[in-house]
């Protein structure tokens, strides 16, 4: 099972993590990385070797709130070179759910991460495009009987 690393910008990766056990019930090997404003990239940096040291997985998924942030930026940093890991962004509470289904399933990193984008994607749903109502036809001869 992959170790499952989730950063972002102030505390929303606690949130995240907090939120997703109350719908799939708590998780091992999931650390939440909160990026402070008076934090820089080795800090980050830090708490990824941190996380990645403590877990007794082979393999290490980090999701990001932001491309191109700092949370992402440091997390690139970390996983390049290294087989064992890899970052997604974007981080949403349905990709959390489905990335720690998957875990449980026994899902390697490959399908972590593809499970991560896709449902990243289609937890977004648009009401007026979901819900329409159904068309109705109106005709002048409605309602008449001859």
């Amino acid at each position: 099972m992959a170790s499952l690393v989730i950063a972002a910008h102030g505390h929303l990766a606690e949130g995240l993590v907090a939120s997703s056990a109350m719908i799939v019930g708590p998780s091992d090997d999931v650390v939440a990385v909160t990026f402070d404003p008076s934090e820089g990239p080795d800090d980050l940096l830090a708490k990824y070797t941190a996380a990645v040291e403590a877990s007794p997985s082979q393999e290490h998924l980090i999701l990001v709130d932001l491309f191109g942030g700092s949370p992402y930026n440091a997390a690139a940093r970390f996983a390049a070179g290294r087989d064992d890991a890899d970052v997604v962004t974007g981080v949403n509470l349905p990709m959390v759910i489905e990335v720690l289904s998957r875990r449980l399933a026994g899902a390697g990193l490959a399908e972590l991460v593809e499970a991560a984008r896709t449902s990243a994607t289609d937890g977004v749903k648009v009401l007026s495009e979901v819900f329409t109502p159904a068309p109705t036809t109106t005709s002048d001869d409605e309602g008449d009987e001859l």
